[in-house]
C-alpha cells in the first residue's frame, strides 16, 4: 500500500481554482512546511521559479502528485 502522507517538498495539485490568488485547478506546488497531518503551506511558482502565492491549504484542497508507478502487491 502507498504512503498517502504528505511530507515537505512533496509535489501537490490543487483541487480547486483560488482567482483571489490567480491559482487554477490543477496548479501545481511545492510543499515548504507541514502543520501537523492536515494543513501544509504550499508555494506556487511559474515556470521560472518565481512564486506566485504562498497558502495555507489542508488536505481536502490538494491531491498529492506521484512520479513513480504504483508497485502491484498480490495479496
Amino acid at each position: 500500500m502507498r504512503d498517502e502522507t504528505i511530507k515537505i517538498l512533496d509535489v501537490v495539485a490543487l483541487l480547486k481554482s483560488r482567482p483571489a490568488e490567480n491559482l487554477l485547478r490543477g496548479q501545481i506546488g511545492t510543499v515548504v512546511e507541514c502543520y501537523g497531518t492536515n494543513d501544509f503551506e504550499v508555494e506556487f511558482s511559474d515556470n521560472n521559479g518565481e512564486t506566485i502565492s504562498l497558502l495555507t491549504l489542508s488536505t481536502d484542497e490538494i491531491m498529492l502528485l506521484h512520479s513513480e508507478p504504483a508497485q502491484m502487491v498480490n495479496q
